[in-house]
């Protein structure tokens, strides 16, 4: 007879302690976007809402960025590195296959022998993580960083009309930990695999490989097939978030959805019915899309405005390439 394995208890409920963000030095208005393609600050503010954008320089990387949003998150929840038992970094703008950039933030903030895994998810990738991290507090403990860190520079065609305007860079974390109330909403997730060409890389790696003329892979996405599906998918998906956490749309204090586009954002709330009272989060207009980054960011941007009170209920909606999508509420930190 085969041995029953050991199956630990519950350990607690996990809430959000502290948060982080960090955004490059380097401001890029629309004028300078459009020396290099065809259009004007109206346009571009029209279509996406985006005024300015922070796009990295040499000096910060995608773990330098994320070292600094990890930092920020551990000393906002005043824990120390060695109590992390784990960091999540949720990134699809690390150009290095292998070792993962977790492990890299991991040492730099002396969280020594935690474990450490990047994710993939586009755009949904935070919340994914979230997800991630607060079962693995709920059934083993202890404290656990989540990062959202992209680079989209690195990934961008400036000459490309449909989407030099759109990306910028950033990071922004969140510490989880043990508490005596539930912080963290069951997730509303899935994806649509058959609509995986709406937001791409043009090539994959290895073409570089096999075409040394091959032009540097870089995002291409279908805007209109997008913002229909973000529009009237997501809101059905943040209603169900709402549903399974057992509150209301009056019962929240921001609603913070993935910082893709201001005409969604708007689409988003509309649809859900948002009372007045419930701050929605709008750091599109001067971050940018910054993709896994743009939630923890926008969190960042809402309570040190004083927009919302630490401690009041956010839903928080990531979506993005895939077609990926991942939806929860939380008790803000």
């Amino acid at each position: 007879m085969t041995k029953q394995l050991i199956t630990p208890p519950p350990h607690a409920e996990p809430a959000l302690l502290g948060i982080g963000g960090h955004r490059p030095h380097r401001v890029v208005d629309n004028d300078e976007i459009c020396r290099s393609i065809d259009s004007s600050d109206e346009w571009i503010r029209s279509r996406s809402g985006i005024a300015t954008r922070r796009w990295a320089g040499p000096e910060e990387s995608l773990a330098d960025m994320a070292e600094i949003a990890a930092d920020k998150a551990l000393a906002s929840a005043g824990i120390g590195p060695a109590a992390v038992d784990c960091v999540i970094v949720a990134t699809f703008t690390h150009l290095k296959q292998t070792p993962a950039v977790a492990t890299e933030v991991a040492h730099r903030i002396g969280a020594t022998g935690a474990a450490a895994f990047d994710i993939s998810a586009g755009c949904a990738g935070f919340v994914h993580a979230l997800a991630l991290a607060a079962d693995l507090v709920r059934g083993r403990g202890g404290h656990v960083l989540v990062v959202g860190a992209e680079r989209m520079t690195d990934l961008l065609d400036r000459e490309d009309r449909s989407t030099a305007f759109i990306f910028g860079d950033g990071a922004g974390a969140v510490l989880l930990g043990p508490s005596t109330t539930c912080g963290v909403g069951p997730v509303v997730w899935g994806a649509d695999g058959s609509q995986a060409d709406a937001i791409s890389q043009t090539v994959p790696w290895d073409a570089l490989r096999s075409d040394p003329h091959q032009r540097w892979p870089a995002l291409r996405q279908d805007g209109q097939k997008v913002y229909r599906w973000a529009v009237y998918k997501m809101a059905e998906v943040a209603q169900q978030a709402l549903d399974a956490a057992g509150v209301r749309a009056a019962d929240l204090d921001a609603f913070i959805p993935h910082q893709a586009n201001l005409r969604i954002i708007d689409g988003l709330a509309r649809g859900l019915g948002l009372p007045d009272h419930v701050a929605v989060a709008r750091d599109v207009v001067t971050t940018g899309n910054t993709s896994g980054a743009s939630i923890p960011l926008a969190m960042e941007a809402l309570l040190n405005a004083g927009t919302v009170r630490s401690g009041g209920l956010a839903l928080l909606l990531g979506y993005g390439a895939g077609l990926s999508y991942a939806a929860t509420v939380v008790v803000l930190p």
